[in-house]
Order: structure tokens, then sequence, then C-alpha cells
């Protein structure tokens, strides 16, 4: 299948999907319709959608109809990854602010969200968890440094953010170039071992290759990235304790 005919499958699946969680009980004749489709291709759809875990019931008979069971609701989750390091990280913000009000009941939350994982996203979500790290505030010093705009962005309009995010979660080392607090500007290949919040400003906690050392970099400091081939193994949290105990830090 050529690329183009897989994105029209997925947008028509996508589509599909939408239909089915909007509607009652539909005819595969209307659907089919609807999607320009024959109704051999429809239940085609609707096996792959079954084996993606979406609880599709399908009434025997003419004139049956097509729905998503009655107890349908948030099911299991399917979340590519950096879906799953944004919702710990909005999880661990939530959580650090203490009981607000709307998330008083967050560790129920946590745990029912967990519940829809499965075992290997699970496992995803406990190594990410020991890598990611909550300290306090930032203070009025610091954020008078701060580039917010830069830091706002999200990461599909932000490319180096992204490939700081994929080189952090899948351990391979980053170049990257990075403004000091003097403006000055180096050239650095790093390893991305660990997350750290100081809130509003998110740091990285990694091993400089050109420094041979552990050092803490700014987000909003980096202005290249670029992923490197090499792969790294996370150091021990105790690599980075010397910069770790300078804030009141909490584990996600």
């Amino acid at each position: 299948m050529s690329r183009a005919n897989t994105t029209r499958h997925l947008d028509r699946l996508e589509q599909l999907t939408a239909i089915l969680k909007s509607e009652d009980a539909l005819t595969t004749k209307r659907i089919a319709a609807e999607l320009n489709i024959s109704e051999r291709t429809l239940f085609r759809d609707i096996g792959l959608l079954r084996e993606r875990g979406l609880p599709i019931e399908a009434d025997k008979g003419r004139g049956g109809g097509i729905k998503l069971h009655r107890n349908w609701g948030v099911g299991r989750l399917s979340l590519e990854n950096q879906e799953v390091i944004d919702l710990l990280i909005s999880l661990a913000i939530s959580e650090s602010m203490g009981q607000t009000l709307f998330m008083g009941n967050i560790q129920r939350v946590r745990n029912k969200l967990m519940a829809s994982f499965s075992p290997k996203q699970k496992e995803k979500i406990h190594q990410l968890r020991q890598r990611i790290h909550i300290g306090a505030q930032a203070s009025p010093e610091t954020l008078s440094s701060f580039h917010h705009q830069h830091e706002a962005n999200t990461v599909k309009a932000n490319p180096t953010i992204e490939k700081i995010h994929n080189a952090f979660m899948f351990h391979q080392r980053l170049r990257i170039v990075y403004k000091d607090f003097h403006d000055k500007e180096t050239q650095r290949d790093i390893e991305a071992h660990y997350l750290y919040l100081g809130f509003p400003i998110w740091y990285l906690l990694a091993w400089d290759h050109l420094r041979n050392d552990v050092r803490i970099f700014r987000y909003d400091r980096i202005i290249k990235a670029e992923i490197k081939p090499q792969e790294f193994t996370v150091r021990p949290l105790e690599d980075f304790s010397a910069i770790l105990t300078q804030q009141d830090v909490k584990t996600l």
C-alpha cells in the first residue's frame, strides 16, 4: 500500500471512529454510504478498530445496526510516547500543587488512568516516572531571564523541543547549541538523562561530553538540537545529587 493510500485509510478509520462515537446504532449501509466505501470494506475497517480495542457491537440480520458498547468510556488508551510523557508531566504538576479545586482526587484519577494502560505502556510509564522530577518554583531572579515565548511553544510547533524529548525517551545522544547566561553560544554533545521542572522552567539533567561531567541545561536556552546515532545507558540519579540537592525535588 502506497503512503498516500495508507494516509487515506488512516483518515477513514478516524472518520469511522468519530461516527461511532457521536451516533447511536447506524446501519452498515448508511455508514458505508457516508464514507463512500463498500459494506465489505466497512466490515474490514470495523475489524481493524476492534483489534485496536474499540468495543464495537453489530446487530445481526437485515437492517442491523453498528454501535459502540453501551458501557464504552475511556477504555484501553492507545497513547504515543509523547502523549504518555505529556500526561505524566501534567499529573505531576497538579500533584505538586496539592489539593486544587478540580483535582482533589488526583490520586484516584492517576489510578484509573493507569488501569487503562496496556502492560507495555505501564512499563514505559514506570521508566519515565523515574526520570522526571518536580522542584520548587523558579526564583524571581531566574524568571527575569526566562524566555517564556520559547518555552510556551508546543512540541509540534517547535522541532527543537521534539528532538530533545525523542532523544530523552529513546536514550540517544544530542548535539545542541546552547546559549549561557552571558548569551555566549557553545556546541555541546550531551546525554539527556533526567527532566526537571522548577516551574515554569524546564531543565535537562545531562552528561556533558564537552565538560566530561554532569550539567544542567535550561530548555529555553537550547537554540538548536540534533539527534545523534549514539545511544546511552541512563546514569543513576545519585550522579546528579549535587544538582538536585539545591532544590526541593519531588519524583513523579
